[in-house]
């Protein structure tokens, strides 16, 4: 049985995420009964030579049988691939096929994809419509909800890009069965980051369902995607375009866990055990910084991140290159760099550190000796 989540957006048309296993195949159906989709006939699936040829011919069956006429385009899977290049491209690929403001683009995969692919909705004819149907945890419970489309530069990650609202999200757990287990733990530590700054009631249920969600029971992978998603679009409709100082809360752990993937290079770390890295960083500065969070506070939040495969990373480095990193970071303002602090779960407040009090806590990072339970298997 599926779970149908309604994301509404003021002064938007709400959307609708369903979640479930087996979904896969009634995508068609769900979209023939979506009002401004229903009488739409041109597709353009976008897929990633990684997730293509497990389902893209199963989503093309199920939308051909619901009568669209489906092209697709499978790029190269990487974030190499999110680029102005591939996105000309694909517009060349929706002008070839004389796709007008009637079509539709259907993302199939990972983060990758459906940043790139609703990117290339929201600019070509001034926008058509976009579905996500992601294949990967961490797009579940995250980037395919929200809104947040973009490509990269080679001066930065995701330096362009639209807030585009999808039409439909469609995550079927079942695709999950092949994720391999570094992309999974990246999923887990989102959830465990939006269980943090949510509510007692999120983050208690994740603390009693760590070791299940770990193994990807499908009911409590379920109730994790739910729980999260409901959780983003409540965000999202307070701060849909990142202004009021709401949506900014998401970037909690990953300040550090952005300079730690670019100090220790890209790839060498999962981006999830980076940020997993981040968060417990930054309840160590929250306590170093005059805030009132809780030493058990701390200890939880460990505990949760190791429970769900995401132990302290063993590696420490340089902490003026992690510095220097932040500085870099485009969600700083002014040139300081901002964190997100938590003072207990669900009580968050996004300031900027001075750079002595980093500095000091950088230092203090650098030279503590990771524990010997610390294991790089989940972060290769």
């Amino acid at each position: 049985m599926a779970t149908r989540v309604i994301v509404q957006l003021p002064g938007k048309s709400d959307y609708t995420v369903r979640i479930g296993s087996g979904i896969l195949s009634e995508l068609g159906h769900d979209l023939r009964a979506i009002e401004g989709l229903a009488n739409r006939t041109d597709v353009l699936l976008v897929t990633d030579t990684n997730v293509g040829p497990l389902y893209q011919a199963h989503v093309q069956e199920a939308l051909t049988q619901a009568g669209f006429a489906v092209s697709s385009v499978e790029v190269p899977a990487g974030e190499s691939t999110k680029s102005i290049e591939v996105a000309s491209e694909m517009w060349s690929a929706l002008a070839q096929l004389s796709f007008g403001r009637d079509c539709l683009v259907v993302a199939l995969g990972g983060g990758v994809v459906g940043d790139l692919a609703g990117f290339v909705a929201s600019t070509y004819m001034r926008g058509v419509p976009v579905v996500q149907v992601p294949t990967t945890l961490l797009a579940m419970v995250d980037s395919s909800v929200g809104g947040k489309t973009a490509v990269n530069l080679p001066e930065g990650k995701n330096l362009v890009g639209t807030f585009f609202q999808p039409a439909f999200v469609c995550a079927d757990v079942d695709t999950l069965d092949t994720l391999p287990e570094r992309e999974w733990r990246c999923g887990c530590a989102e959830v465990a980051k939006s269980a943090a700054i949510d509510s007692d009631d999120f983050f208690f249920w994740l603390c009693d369902h760590a070791s299940l969600l770990a193994k990807r029971e499908t009911a409590t992978t379920v109730e994790a995607i739910k729980r999260c998603v409901v959780f983003k679009a409540d965000v999202v409709a307070r701060d849909e375009t990142e202004s009021a100082g709401v949506r900014e809360c998401l970037n909690f752990g990953h300040t550090m866990g952005h300079a730690i993937e670019t100090a220790a290079g890209f790839g060498t770390f999962s981006h999830g055990a980076a940020v997993a890295e981040g968060m417990r960083f930054a309840c160590d500065l929250a306590r170093e910084s005059g805030s009132d969070t809780s030493i058990e506070l701390v200890e939880a939040i460990g505990r949760l991140l190791d429970d769900l495969g995401l132990p302290v990373l063993p590696w420490r480095g340089d902490p003026q290159v992690l510095l220097d990193a932040m500085k870099h970071d485009k969600k700083n303002r002014k040139g300081e760099v901002r964190f997100v602090l938590l003072h207990d779960v669900g009580q968050w407040e996004v300031r900027p550190v001075p750079e002595e009090v980093l500095a000091a806590q950088l230092e203090q990072w650098s030279a503590a000796e990771p524990s010997q339970q610390a294991s790089s298997e989940a972060d290769r």
